[in-house]
């Protein structure tokens, strides 16, 4: 009891919070002086400003300038701009495309997972391969070129069906899409876009390609055997500096393209390369050139 009673009489020690000191009003007088003093852009600096956005104005490619290049890859309006307008005019040639039926279902045949119909007709699968137009018109269409709207796609078949691809058409990433969509195209004859009034995205045409090409334009053909061997960023500015071209790139596996309308013939690399390989050094030279980055 004696313990207890002596430590509860023992005084319990008191500690105060020490009061928060005040800040100096002079220091808060200095820094929002400071920050309206950063919030005032002087004259000088403004002028500067206005000197580097002329500069990097200054700086635009003028064919994205002068041309009135828009913003939305579009066909050529009328016959003038068809014939006039630069731009490069690409011609798959030989493409394999097409449709065979599979159960109730068609499919684009090809030489993958077609091969027993191909041996009950007798026919060479060698060339069987549409993934190769697949592949051309992903490359050629993602491009910035046809986002400048100065590319233009058609893709002849190896049964004499005339493609045109409009600019803004998107491909199907996806092979299996891309092949639905084909079989479509070829039994429909055209591919809308969605919603009212829309494009025509893909469309059949009328043989020969020759009539749906500009007036007096040089058409090239490409192949690994040619005996003109030239680098495109070189050659095209000789050729189609300010006016329309057209290639045509042989969309097959082995052998030569076959288009007798071709004036000249020539050969890119000294390698042979895939079918997109050479739309890609194509598109590539004609962006360098028109000056499309």
């Amino acid at each position: 009891m004696g313990k207890r009673s002596a430590l509860a009489k023992k005084p319990k020690a008191k500690f105060s919070r020490p009061a928060p000191a005040e800040e100096p009003k002079e220091k808060e007088e200095i820094q929002s002086d400071v920050e309206e003093e950063e919030e005032v852009e002087e004259p000088a600096a403004a002028a500067e400003a206005l000197e580097e956005k002329a500069s990097k104005a200054a700086h635009v490619p003028i064919s994205l300038v002068d041309s009135g290049v828009a913003t939305v890859p579009t066909l050529p309006r009328n016959m003038q701009d068809r014939d006039k307008a630069r731009r490069l005019i690409v011609v798959l040639e030989g493409a394999a495309l097409e449709p065979v039926k599979v159960g109730k279902s068609y499919e684009l045949l090809n030489s993958s997972d077609h091969a027993h119909v191909l041996k009950k007709h007798g026919r060479d699968g060698i060339n069987m391969r549409p993934d190769i137009t697949h592949q051309c018109l992903l490359m050629l269409l993602d491009s910035p070129l046809n986002k400048a709207g100065l590319l233009q796609v058609y893709v002849h078949t190896e049964k004499n069906v005339l493609i045109e691809v409009h600019p803004q058409t998107r491909i199907p990433r996806v092979y299996n899409r891309f092949s639905g969509l084909m079989v479509q195209l070829l039994h429909d004859l055209s591919i809308h876009a969605k919603g009212a009034g829309g494009v025509k995205l893909l469309k059949v045409i009328k043989n020969p390609v020759t009539d749906h090409l500009p007036a007096g334009c040089l058409k090239i053909g490409t192949s690994y055997g040619a005996k003109k061997l030239v680098r495109p960023k070189e050659f095209f500015p000789t050729v189609a500096l300010d006016k329309p071209v057209c290639v045509v790139v042989g969309a097959i596996a082995h052998g030569a393209i076959k288009a007798d309308w071709m004036e000249e013939n020539i050969a890119i690399s000294q390698y042979a390369m895939s079918a997109a390989g050479v739309c890609a050094k194509l598109t590539d030279a004609c962006e360098e050139m028109w000056g499309i980055h």
